[in-house]
């Protein structure tokens, strides 16, 4: 008799807020729902991992794929340069631990997929930097309309044909949901861009060709019932 095969486990990155359940208003760690529904709705096992004091190695071990999420501006002292007046409060925290766990994911050919905020942490990771306010680069706030909110955000992007990123979204032309004011300005070392906004150019998808799969995506497909993105994440971490 074969073995049954154990679903993968994908790694969720995420924040520690404060946040109000219940009775409690406290400090806790923080993802948006709809990140962990897209794995489960996948066959994946989502866990939900906090910044980490003692490093990413041990939990590595444990996870066949890393997810980072969206969230707050990543620090500009990361990428060498002062911080936008927009900029919002840093999370160092945050910060330190997702780029070192790009760093060892990376380092392991570890499927990752980085979503918004995950994407700038990959490219910054590999030498790269950021657009820190959009509006000043495209004169308008096409990719942040609504604040809290993904509707009125929506944009279509364009993916190169035969991509990992067109291939895990399916399709090579689409509409996609949005948050966020920056944007990749100068590629990290390795890595590819594999998307871009129809409308103004920005930078939507980016991969690294030589790992298994590493892809980043400037849009929120957690945010998309019919978006394959995430499951492509779990499919890499099965297949691994």
């Amino acid at each position: 008799m074969s073995p049954v095969s154990q679903p993968p486990v994908i790694g969720i990155a995420c924040a520690v807020l404060r946040a109000q359940w219940g009775p409690w208003d406290q400090p806790g760690a923080v993802v948006g729902a709809d990140y962990i529904l897209q794995v489960q709705r996948a066959g994946g096992v989502a866990v939900v991992i906090p910044p980490d004091p003692a490093g990413p190695g041990t939990l590595l071990d444990r996870i066949d794929a890393l997810m980072l999420t969206g969230g707050s501006d990543l620090e500009a002292c990361a990428y060498a340069q002062e911080a936008h007046t927009a900029a919002e409060d840093p999370d160092r925290a945050r910060d330190a631990y997702e780029m070192a766990l790009v760093r060892e994911a990376l380092a392991r050919d570890m499927p990752l997929l980085g979503i918004c905020r995950g994407m700038q942490i990959l490219n910054v990771v590999l030498g790269g930097d950021l657009r820190q306010h959009l509006p000043e680069h495209v004169g308008a706030n096409t990719h942040c309309r609504t604040t809290g909110s993904f509707e009125g955000n929506e944009h279509l992007v364009t993916l190169t044909p035969g991509s990992l990123a067109a291939r895990a979204a399916g399709e090579a032309t689409h509409r996609v949901p949005s948050h966020h004011h920056q944007a990749i300005d100068r590629l990290g070392a390795g890595l590819v861009v594999s998307g871009l906004a129809q409308e103004d150019g920005v930078v939507e998808a980016i991969e690294a060709p030589g790992h298994r799969f590493v892809l980043g995506v400037q849009w929120h497909p957690e945010a998309d019932p019919s978006s394959p993105v995430i499951a492509a994440l779990v499919h890499a971490a099965r297949e691994r």
